[in-house]
């Protein structure tokens, strides 16, 4: 007989049996715990934004929203802000000297830091609140008093790869969703028969990092951005094989929706196979909406000469901005537009020469985008929709050596330029120090620039969640505040 006290012999105050059989009811719990998710019971109790199972319409924003839709011109490869919209006198007065010795904490990614170079182009004032804008882009200085510039912006990453993906996510690694993905998930679509969300590279290639820079990451794949060709067709495969007609199609996507239903139906929270019924759909619906949204042949041939289409080197960038236009004319949320793919000097990555490579993309896209802007101002579309214009950082002040004409990346300090519904136009927000290198003055972080945008969509970044993995997720991760310095 064991006449220890039962205390220390059950320290816990369970026998051993009893210990092994309550653990073994806790994983019992982890599983109901992991079965209740999958049910989407947690989404529903407990995050703070309703979760939503398709991309649908009519969907109501957190407040009034200013705009309906995004037009996001996304410069990829960063183009160098004191050679574009951040001017900088000093640049000329310190020219061949180096930075000072208090900006050493510098990363220059192992490529050589050199002098401080001015402007390549003149600054010149356009329209009547003077805001300078170099002759990169004579064309969008027109439009100076509908740009609210951001002067102050910085990021997180020295990396092309890493830096557009928190430009579109908000984070620096892959696995996240994308500004239009959030989007379209808070507020759906105005249009069933098109995509949320959709996504135009240029025809050099895309983005280094790819795909994730517009994935619905860990939510729905319904949510994900919809690639448009930059040239050609922009949608292939619409038109299905001429011996089947539209009611026989419309029998078969019937019955393999009632398949995919009734196997949904006893498989519950299998949010791939719903999204996979759900672009069915979809597809089917754009085989008779989309041809007609991306022909420009009912665009006037003064329309059409407005964006360059037919020029060179106007023509792709100004067939995809009149896309753009016709697509959020049409309920479309969200569209990007990429300008400059693939690496080096095919983007705005301009290590060589500032002169050659920014001489080259700026006259690709100024004609196109100050076309945009007139074009939706004329068709009382500028008031609901916002333009969004920038790269994933921006560039040094200083050359990469002696008599090199090229920048290095810069993510301390960068411009960007938001026009349109909610927004001031003809401003400055923000600076960066006398020489372009860093933000000083009322910084923006990237999360500040998602907060804002959502925030004139209606939406509030933080209360704009999504329930995964036990936490409500959001854009900004509840970093981040609202410009309210740039809106009207």
């Amino acid at each position: 007989m064991n006449n220890t006290p039962e205390s220390i012999r059950f320290p816990c105050g369970q026998t051993r049996r009893q210990f092994v059989w309550e653990t073994g009811a806790g994983f019992a719990g982890t599983a109901l715990v992991s079965l209740l998710s999958a049910d989407g019971f947690f989404s529903k109790t407990a995050s703070a934004a309703e979760s939503h199972s398709t991309p649908g319409t009519g969907r109501k924003p957190h407040f009034q929203p200013r705009v309906k839709s995004v037009i996001f011109l996304l410069m990829n490869g960063a183009p160098s802000q004191v050679d574009t919209f951040d001017y900088k006198p000093e640049l000329e007065k310190y020219a061949g000297k180096e930075l000072p010795p208090d900006k050493e904490y510098i990363n220059s990614g192992g490529r050589k830091v050199g002098y401080l170079t001015p402007a390549w182009r003149p600054f010149r004032p356009g329209g009547e609140s003077g805001l300078l804008v170099s002759d990169y882009f004579p064309n969008v200085r027109k439009h100076a008093d509908k740009l609210a510039v951001i002067n102050s912006c910085h990021t997180d990453s020295h990396a092309h790869g890493s830096a557009l993906v928190a430009m579109n996510t908000g984070k620096t690694f892959i696995g996240r969703p994308s500004l239009g993905s959030w989007a379209v998930y808070g507020l759906g679509t105005e249009n069933e028969s098109l995509p949320g969300y959709v996504v135009i590279l240029d025809k050099r290639g895309g983005p280094i990092s790819g795909q994730p820079n517009w994935s619905s990451g860990f939510m729905s794949s319904e949510y994900q951005g919809t690639l448009f060709r930059p040239v050609g067709n922009p949608i292939l495969d619409l038109e299905g094989p001429e011996h089947i007609d539209n009611a026989a199609q419309r029998e078969q996507l019937d019955l393999l929706s009632r398949l995919n239903t009734d196997h949904l139906s006893r498989r519950r929270g299998t949010d791939e196979l719903a999204a996979r019924i759900t672009s069915y759909e979809l597809a089917f619906r754009m085989q008779s909406a989309a041809p007609e949204a991306v022909d420009l042949t009912q665009e006037t041939a003064e329309t059409q000469q407005m964006y360059g289409i037919g020029n060179q080197p106007t023509d792709e960038y100004g067939r995809n901005c009149l896309i753009a236009r016709r697509l959020v004319e049409r309920g479309v949320r969200f569209v990007q537009l990429y300008s400059g793919g693939g690496h080096l000097e095919d983007t705005w990555d301009a290590h060589e020469s500032i002169e050659k490579n920014h001489g080259r993309h700026g006259a690709e896209v100024d004609q196109p985008i100050a076309a945009l802007l007139t074009d939706l101002e004329q068709r009382g579309l500028l008031d609901e929709t916002l333009v969004v214009w920038g790269g994933e950082f921006g560039r040094m002040p200083f050359s990469e050596g002696k008599d090199a004409p090229g920048r290095n990346h810069n993510p301390y300090g960068f411009s960007m330029w938001l026009a349109g519904g909610g927004v001031r136009g003809g401003i400055n927000y923000g600076q960066t120090d006398e020489f372009g290198f860093e933000a000083v003055v009322d910084r923006v972080h990237l999360h500040d620039i998602h907060a804002t945008i959502l925030h004139l969509m209606g939406l509030d970044h933080e209360r704009l969640t999504y329930f995964h993995q036990g936490r409500n997720e959001s854009l900004t991760d509840v970093h981040g505040q609202v410009v309210t310095g740039i809106l009207a």
